[in-house]
């Protein structure tokens, strides 16, 4: 059984659905308040991955995910160690990170994504939206198809839910942005929707840098995204859903923001097999 840790706690409000997404995908889901994790009341080494949700933690007052990263990166558990030094011990035994919206602007603060240094110092950032105004939108997506991501096997274009307003990626320096497209840590992109990769707003709703949508670290085992795939779990959830319905155009799960967790979980699940036998 894959067992999946998703946080809440302190303004993040997309737990339900995030924690659904891996019921769906045959998980064993676990959503529980951040405090339960410094305060020893769970171990995170008992999951084999640890999901960061949408939200706007701690009312994104300063810049969003700043707070809460802070708090992970120097927060003190029960055990000694700071939250930072737990999750990188973590990452370095093979288990996984996924953060989406708030998540992914926590994880870029902390310096996980992209992390091509290795050591966890913040290389990229997201700032306020082009647009100067939040951006509640459907966008396309397109994987990188060199992604080393298992969160994105077999996908190609993926219509998501955008809601945020500082989703705009900035990377450091031409030398970052260098070493980004030639890792492939690029590894999904706004597109229009015949996924052609477009910086053309609102295709790319905020401007981010080589349209990118979200990021992974080089081993694959961190991923982050702005769009919400928690929030498009059954063709229901998409605005055209009744339209493609009357033109037997319904969508399966394989095209919906499940396939990200279905992928996930699959992926972490055959690996518990392999080290059966």
């Amino acid at each position: 059984m894959v067992k999946a840790l998703t946080i809440t706690g302190f303004g993040i409000n997309c737990e339900a659905e995030t924690g659904a997404a891996y019921t769906n995908a045959g998980a064993e889901s676990t959503v529980i308040h951040f405090n339960e994790l410094l305060s020893g009341t769970y171990n995170l080494f008992d999951y084999d991955i640890l999901n960061f949700p949408g939200g706007f933690s701690f009312g994104d007052d300063i810049a969003s995910g700043k707070v809460m990263s802070n708090k992970l990166k120097f927060r003190i558990m029960k055990n000694g160690k700071t939250f930072i030094q737990e999750l990188e011990a973590y990452i370095d035994n093979g288990h996984f990170v996924l953060g989406i919206c708030n998540g992914f602007q926590m994880l870029v603060q902390l310096g996980l994504l992209p992390n091509i240094s290795g050591t966890y110092t913040p290389e990229t950032s997201l700032e306020r939206n082009n647009s100067g105004k939040f951006e509640d939108r459907w966008v396309y997506c397109k994987v990188n198809p060199h992604t080393k991501s298992p969160f994105l096997k077999n996908i190609d274009v993926l219509p998501l839910p955008v809601r945020h307003g500082e989703g705009r990626l900035v990377i450091k320096d031409d030398a970052t942005r260098k070493k980004i497209n030639e890792q492939n840590l690029n590894a999904l992109i706004y597109c229009d929707k015949d996924g052609n990769v477009t910086e053309q707003y609102p295709q790319n709703p905020n401007g981010a840098e080589f349209s990118i949508a979200g990021l992974t670290d080089p081993s694959g085992h961190v991923f982050g995204l702005m769009p919400h795939p928690e929030a498009y779990l059954s063709p229901q959830n998409n605005p055209d859903w009744a339209k493609l319905a009357r033109h037997s155009q319904t969508p399966d799960r394989r095209h919906t923001g499940q396939v990200i967790f279905d992928n996930i979980t699959e992926h972490i699940l055959s690996k518990k097999q392999i080290l059966k036998y």
